[in-house]
Formats: C-alpha cells, structure tokens, sequence
C-alpha cells in the first residue's frame, strides 16, 4: 500500500493542547462493524462486557528532555531509548557540534559522554550515573518532553501530572501511552463493579513514535524498536479471559504492539521480554487483542496503519470524517476511539 492511502484532511484547531478535565470527561467514539456511536470514556464499562480483559501499559515518562554545554557550545538532547543503565540513544540539536569523545554537561555534577554518532541526529550517550541514580538526575535537570505537535514553548506545571497515566508505574518512557491519559479513580472503579477485569504489560514508549514515514511504499518503513515485557500474570489472565469467552481489550497501540508482538514472535501469548519494532499496518493477522481503546493519530502515521489494519481503512477513514465533523480533538491530549476488531482483520 501507499503512505497516500492514510492521509486525511484534518484543520489545525483539531489538534488538542490540553486535556479536559476530569480525564474520564473526554468524548470516544466507538467504531463497530457498520456503526459509529458517539459516547465518553465515562460509558466505557457500558461498552465492554463483564469477563472482558482490559490490558494497559504502565510504563512511566521521565524528563527526557536536557539542556547541556558542549564546551561554549549549547546542545539539546531528547532521550528516545535505553541502552543499557547508563547509556540512552538520543536526538541531539545541533548534532553537528558533537563528535565521540564529546562530554555534555548539564550540571556541575551531571554529564554524558558521547560514545556514537549516527544518521539524522542521534547520538549514543554514556551518562556519569546509572539506574534510579540517573533517574533521579534526570528528575532533578529534565524537562518532562512533550509531542511536537502541543505548541508552546516548554511544559507547563500541569503537563507533570497530566501527562502521566493513571497506570504509570515503571520509569522509561519519552512519551505517554496516550490513551491511559483518559483513565481516573472513577473509571477504574466503575470497571470493577461491572466485571471487567484488568492486567498490565510494560511498553517503554520512545520519541521514534513522533518519526514521519518518508517511504511512499509503506512496506520500505524501518519501524523503531522499542522495549516491552508481558509478565506471567498478564498472560495467565489472558488465557483465562480466552478460557472463559471474554474479550481482550488493548488500552492503547503500544498494548497491541506489545501483545501482537510477542505472538508474532513466540506464536503465542507468554512471558517475555525485550524489543519489539513489530509494524502493524494492513494485512496483518491479528491473534491476541479483540479491541482497541486508542486516541485518534497524524495522518500517514504508523498508528493510523495500525487502526486501519485493526479495523479496516475504509472504516477508519468514515470515523476519522465523522470525528473531524463532530469536534472530537485529536492527537496526545485529545479525545479516544474504541475500536472493535474487524471480522476479517
């Protein structure tokens, strides 16, 4: 297929900037075979059904973002994935200031070294300190990194708490698993009570999710790697799920990925680790998740494949009209889409 086949008109003012509050106020749109339904993630437990399984990542964005000197020179850096306890890959600005060997500090008593230079601005840095250490570096010097598409010039106070899900749990992530942001105290206990069950993979989201494809044959995308775990209790609760007629529910394209991930490379749903750069996009068997709660995309992005693929382009392309039409906000902050699997998908 062509990029051109996922693009889509969508005005500027579309774009959301901030949540709404509270978080469980945001409208979704339900996507089924041959209807769409205007609803609020306050109706999600009258959406799903009682032994449906709700699967949600909980990873944990850290302040990715630093401010260093390279010598005179100023360097700014987005961490986009980690390499080991002390090392990150990076998107470096301007990069052409850096070289291997090159120290960037970004306190008197915090620093990198640069160990590799790539392609398009990254780097490989080797920081002076390591796990929760470096974290916790990272909290005191970081900002906390937002999409390129939020316009302003830094993070505002709030952005701390809202762009953290209620599911946050592990640190590692340059960027929220977007569709958890609708989640509150409220929604989860409403879940309870109607006999939706819940479990948790880990996907640490890096900033390569922001990376346009520039390919117009979309089989030629290099898809980025990203670090998932699916722990034994989630697969456990996925086979009982099965076991007993319920559905899986993927809160969020990095759960799909996650999930999809591991089935395609073990051939089924089981404990595992490591990197996942799975591309999801039309004509992929989808094995393990049965819907989708997710928040609306870019054009010709990878995650509008991957709801074309879930769905159906065709599908997509009605909901996203009709999403534009209606005032439904898009992207990071904006509003979410349940999607039921297509039959043939």
């Amino acid at each position: 297929m062509r990029l051109s086949d996922f693009d889509f008109e969508l005005p500027p003012d579309r774009i959301a900037q901030h949540p709404v509050r509270p978080r469980d106020a945001a409208r979704m749109l339900e996507v089924a075979a041959g209807a769409l339904a205007d609803r609020f993630m306050r109706d999600l437990p009258a959406a799903l059904r009682a032994g449906d399984l709700l699967v949600s990542n909980d990873t944990r964005v850290i302040r990715a973002q630093l401010s260093g000197l390279r010598g005179a020179a100023r360097i700014g850096l987005t961490l986009h994935k980690a390499r080991g306890p002390a090392e990150w890959d990076a998107f470096a600005r301007p990069a052409k200031k850096l070289a291997p060997g090159d120290r960037v500090a970004f306190a008197a008593d915090f620093s990198a070294e640069v160990v590799a230079k790539g392609e398009g601005g990254e780097v490989a840095l080797r920081f002076d300190r390591a796990g929760d250490e470096l974290v916790a570096a990272l909290a005191r010097h970081g900002r906390m990194p937002l999409p390129p598409y939020i316009n302003r010039p830094a993070a505002e106070p709030d952005d701390e708490a809202d762009y953290q899900t209620i599911f946050a749990r592990r640190d590692g992530a340059v960027a929220a698993p977007t569709a958890g942001l609708h989640f509150t105290p409220r929604l989860l206990q409403a879940l309870d009570e109607a006999g939706v069950r819940r479990a948790q993979v880990t996907l640490h989201v890096g900033a390569g999710t922001f990376l346009p494809v520039k390919t117009e044959d979309i089989s030629a995308h290099v898809m980025h790697r990203e670090w998932a775990e699916l722990p034994a209790a989630t697969a456990a609760a996925i086979a009982e799920t099965r076991a007993r007629g319920g559905r899986v529910v993927a809160v969020g394209t990095t759960s799909l990925r996650t999930l999809e991930g591991v089935v395609a490379l073990r051939g089924a749903v089981e404990p595992w680790s490591g990197d996942i750069d799975l591309f999801v996009r039309p004509g992929f068997r989808f094995r393990a998740v049965d819907m989708l709660l997710t928040n609306f995309h870019l054009p010709k992005s990878t995650l509008f494949m991957l709801v074309s693929a879930f769905a159906g382009l065709e599908r997509m392309r009605a909901a996203y009209a009709h999403a534009v039409a209606s005032g439904y906000r898009f992207f990071s902050y904006g509003d979410a889409c349940l999607i039921h699997r297509a039959e043939d998908a």
